[in-house]
Protein backbone atom coordinates (compact mmCIF):
# COMPACT_ATOMS: atom_id res chain seq x y z
CA UNK A 1 0.00 0.00 0.00
CA UNK A 2 1.67 3.10 -1.14
CA UNK A 3 2.08 5.93 1.51
CA UNK A 4 0.00 8.96 1.38
CA UNK A 5 1.81 11.88 -0.31
CA UNK A 6 1.15 15.81 -1.89
CA UNK A 7 2.32 16.06 -5.29
CA UNK A 8 3.51 19.24 -6.76
CA UNK A 9 3.14 19.18 -10.81
CA UNK A 10 4.98 21.87 -12.36
CA UNK A 11 3.20 24.76 -10.91
CA UNK A 12 3.32 28.39 -11.67
CA UNK A 13 1.87 31.06 -9.84
CA UNK A 14 0.08 33.29 -12.69
CA UNK A 15 2.09 36.13 -11.35
CA UNK A 16 5.42 35.20 -10.55
CA UNK A 17 8.54 36.60 -12.26
CA UNK A 18 10.20 33.85 -15.01
CA UNK A 19 13.99 34.79 -13.16
CA UNK A 20 12.08 33.75 -10.12
CA UNK A 21 10.87 30.31 -11.52
CA UNK A 22 14.30 29.64 -13.43
CA UNK A 23 16.21 29.82 -9.89
CA UNK A 24 13.06 27.64 -7.92
CA UNK A 25 13.28 24.30 -6.48
CA UNK A 26 9.97 23.90 -6.49
CA UNK A 27 7.78 26.06 -8.83
CA UNK A 28 7.68 24.11 -12.27
CA UNK A 29 9.18 21.01 -11.04
CA UNK A 30 7.46 17.88 -9.49
CA UNK A 31 8.21 16.97 -6.04
CA UNK A 32 6.49 14.71 -3.71
CA UNK A 33 6.21 14.85 -0.49
CA UNK A 34 5.24 11.82 1.47
CA UNK A 35 3.74 11.20 5.17
CA UNK A 36 6.32 10.93 7.60
CA UNK A 37 8.77 13.40 5.95
CA UNK A 38 10.49 16.66 7.06
CA UNK A 39 11.03 18.57 4.41
CA UNK A 40 12.43 22.44 4.68
CA UNK A 41 11.51 25.05 1.72
CA UNK A 42 13.43 28.35 2.07
CA UNK A 43 11.91 31.22 0.62
CA UNK A 44 12.90 34.80 0.80
CA UNK A 45 10.66 37.69 0.30
CA UNK A 46 8.00 37.82 -3.31
CA UNK A 47 9.18 33.91 -4.02
CA UNK A 48 5.70 32.82 -3.50
CA UNK A 49 5.63 31.41 -0.19
CA UNK A 50 2.80 32.26 1.01
CA UNK A 51 0.62 31.65 -2.22
CA UNK A 52 2.42 28.06 -1.73
CA UNK A 53 1.27 27.47 1.56
CA UNK A 54 -1.96 28.46 0.40
CA UNK A 55 -2.35 26.26 -2.88
CA UNK A 56 -1.24 22.96 -0.81
CA UNK A 57 -4.16 24.01 1.12
CA UNK A 58 -6.70 24.40 -1.37
CA UNK A 59 -7.08 28.04 -0.68
CA UNK A 60 -6.55 29.38 -3.65
CA UNK A 61 -6.30 28.43 -7.60
CA UNK A 62 -4.74 31.08 -9.64
CA UNK A 63 -1.67 28.45 -11.02
CA UNK A 64 -0.89 26.21 -13.69
CA UNK A 65 -0.02 22.69 -12.69
CA UNK A 66 -1.26 20.44 -10.35
CA UNK A 67 -0.99 20.39 -6.79
CA UNK A 68 -2.66 16.49 -5.91
CA UNK A 69 -3.21 14.14 -3.03
CA UNK A 70 -2.85 10.65 -3.27
CA UNK A 71 -2.76 11.07 -6.76
CA UNK A 72 -6.15 13.03 -7.17
CA UNK A 73 -6.28 17.04 -8.52
CA UNK A 74 -7.46 19.59 -6.49
CA UNK A 75 -9.10 20.50 -9.64
CA UNK A 76 -11.31 17.40 -9.22
CA UNK A 77 -12.37 18.11 -5.99
CA UNK A 78 -15.50 18.92 -4.15
CA UNK A 79 -15.94 21.20 -1.44
CA UNK A 80 -16.94 18.17 0.51
CA UNK A 81 -13.43 16.91 -0.88
CA UNK A 82 -11.32 19.98 0.37
CA UNK A 83 -13.22 20.07 3.48
CA UNK A 84 -12.46 16.75 4.54
CA UNK A 85 -8.96 17.39 2.83
CA UNK A 86 -8.70 20.52 5.93
CA UNK A 87 -10.45 18.31 8.05
CA UNK A 88 -8.50 15.26 8.60
CA UNK A 89 -5.15 15.30 6.41
CA UNK A 90 -3.30 18.09 6.73
CA UNK A 91 -3.36 20.97 9.63
CA UNK A 92 -1.84 24.73 9.00
CA UNK A 93 -0.04 27.62 10.89
CA UNK A 94 -0.71 30.24 8.69
CA UNK A 95 2.27 33.25 9.03
CA UNK A 96 -0.72 35.66 9.77
CA UNK A 97 -1.60 33.30 12.28
CA UNK A 98 -5.74 34.00 11.52
CA UNK A 99 -7.01 33.99 14.84
CA UNK A 100 -10.12 35.52 16.40
CA UNK A 101 -9.23 38.25 17.73
CA UNK A 102 -12.08 39.02 19.94
CA UNK A 103 -11.89 35.90 21.50
CA UNK A 104 -10.00 34.18 24.23
CA UNK A 105 -7.12 32.08 23.68
CA UNK A 106 -8.56 29.27 25.14
CA UNK A 107 -11.80 29.73 22.68
CA UNK A 108 -9.41 29.98 19.49
CA UNK A 109 -8.10 26.36 20.71
CA UNK A 110 -11.36 24.67 21.62
CA UNK A 111 -12.95 25.95 18.53
CA UNK A 112 -10.41 23.51 16.38
CA UNK A 113 -10.51 20.96 19.18
CA UNK A 114 -14.30 20.91 19.01
CA UNK A 115 -14.53 20.75 15.32
CA UNK A 116 -12.21 17.87 14.20
CA UNK A 117 -11.61 16.19 17.67
CA UNK A 118 -8.07 14.48 18.41
CA UNK A 119 -7.08 15.47 22.11
CA UNK A 120 -8.67 16.08 25.53
CA UNK A 121 -8.67 19.52 26.84
CA UNK A 122 -6.68 18.36 29.65
CA UNK A 123 -3.96 18.03 26.92
CA UNK A 124 -4.61 21.51 25.59
CA UNK A 125 -3.71 22.55 29.01
CA UNK A 126 -0.56 20.72 29.12
CA UNK A 127 0.16 21.83 26.31
CA UNK A 128 -0.23 25.74 27.04
CA UNK A 129 2.04 24.88 30.01
CA UNK A 130 4.70 23.84 28.32
CA UNK A 131 4.82 26.80 25.53
CA UNK A 132 4.47 29.66 28.33
CA UNK A 133 1.02 30.33 27.30
CA UNK A 134 -1.55 28.94 30.12
CA UNK A 135 -1.93 32.57 31.64
CA UNK A 136 -2.96 33.93 28.79
CA UNK A 137 -5.91 31.35 27.95
CA UNK A 138 -8.49 33.51 29.06
CA UNK A 139 -7.55 36.38 27.67
CA UNK A 140 -8.42 38.00 24.60
CA UNK A 141 -6.11 37.07 21.89
CA UNK A 142 -5.69 40.56 20.54
CA UNK A 143 -4.13 41.59 24.31
CA UNK A 144 -1.60 38.75 23.74
CA UNK A 145 1.84 39.24 21.91
CA UNK A 146 2.16 38.50 18.82
CA UNK A 147 4.81 35.36 19.61
CA UNK A 148 2.14 34.64 22.38
CA UNK A 149 -0.18 34.74 19.71
CA UNK A 150 2.08 32.21 17.69
CA UNK A 151 2.39 30.03 20.36
CA UNK A 152 -1.36 30.19 20.46
CA UNK A 153 -1.67 28.90 16.57
CA UNK A 154 0.93 26.45 17.23
CA UNK A 155 -0.94 24.81 19.95
CA UNK A 156 -4.73 25.22 17.58
CA UNK A 157 -3.18 23.57 14.96
CA UNK A 158 -2.43 20.30 16.72
CA UNK A 159 -5.14 19.79 18.06
CA UNK A 160 -6.58 17.75 14.88
CA UNK A 161 -5.81 14.56 12.90
CA UNK A 162 -3.03 15.22 10.12
CA UNK A 163 -0.97 13.46 7.97
CA UNK A 164 0.47 17.24 6.77
CA UNK A 165 1.71 20.01 8.94
CA UNK A 166 2.36 22.76 7.19
CA UNK A 167 4.25 25.84 8.62
CA UNK A 168 4.84 29.28 7.28
CA UNK A 169 7.39 30.93 9.64
CA UNK A 170 6.05 29.79 12.44
CA UNK A 171 8.92 30.71 15.02
CA UNK A 172 9.10 34.37 13.70
CA UNK A 173 8.10 36.38 16.65
CA UNK A 174 9.73 33.69 19.27
CA UNK A 175 13.08 33.98 20.98
CA UNK A 176 15.33 30.90 20.52
CA UNK A 177 14.26 29.04 23.81
CA UNK A 178 10.44 29.71 22.80
CA UNK A 179 10.93 28.37 19.67
CA UNK A 180 12.72 25.37 20.47
CA UNK A 181 10.34 24.35 23.17
CA UNK A 182 7.18 24.73 20.25
CA UNK A 183 9.61 22.67 17.91
CA UNK A 184 10.23 20.22 20.91
CA UNK A 185 6.26 20.01 21.33
CA UNK A 186 5.51 19.83 17.12
CA UNK A 187 8.06 17.14 16.64
CA UNK A 188 6.46 15.34 19.37
CA UNK A 189 3.06 15.54 18.10
CA UNK A 190 4.37 14.98 14.43
CA UNK A 191 6.07 11.91 15.56
CA UNK A 192 3.07 10.31 17.04
CA UNK A 193 0.77 10.61 14.07
CA UNK A 194 3.33 9.57 11.41
CA UNK A 195 2.87 12.79 9.76
CA UNK A 196 5.07 14.87 6.91
CA UNK A 197 6.13 18.66 8.70
CA UNK A 198 6.67 21.06 5.79
CA UNK A 199 8.65 24.10 6.70
CA UNK A 200 8.50 26.98 5.03
CA UNK A 201 10.72 29.91 6.08
CA UNK A 202 12.83 32.43 5.05
CA UNK A 203 15.72 31.06 5.89
CA UNK A 204 17.11 27.63 7.02
CA UNK A 205 15.74 26.52 10.51
CA UNK A 206 18.93 25.53 12.47
CA UNK A 207 17.07 22.93 15.48
CA UNK A 208 15.23 21.31 12.00
CA UNK A 209 16.57 18.41 11.01
CA UNK A 210 15.21 18.32 7.38
CA UNK A 211 15.91 15.34 5.33
CA UNK A 212 15.71 17.80 2.34
CA UNK A 213 15.89 21.44 2.15
CA UNK A 214 14.90 22.77 -1.03
CA UNK A 215 14.81 26.50 -2.16
CA UNK A 216 11.72 28.03 -3.47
Amino acid sequence: MHSPSIQLEYLIPEYLEKEKLERSQVWNTRLSIRKGERLQIVAPSGSGKTSLVHMVYGLRNDFSGEVLCDGKSFKTFTPDDLAAWRKNRISVVFQDLRLFPDQSAERNIEVKRVLQPYHTVSKVTEMAKRLGVFEKLRQHAQTCSYGEQQRIAIIRALQQPFDFLLLDEPFSHLDDRNAENAWALIEEECTARGAAIIMIDLQEIPFYSAQRTLHL
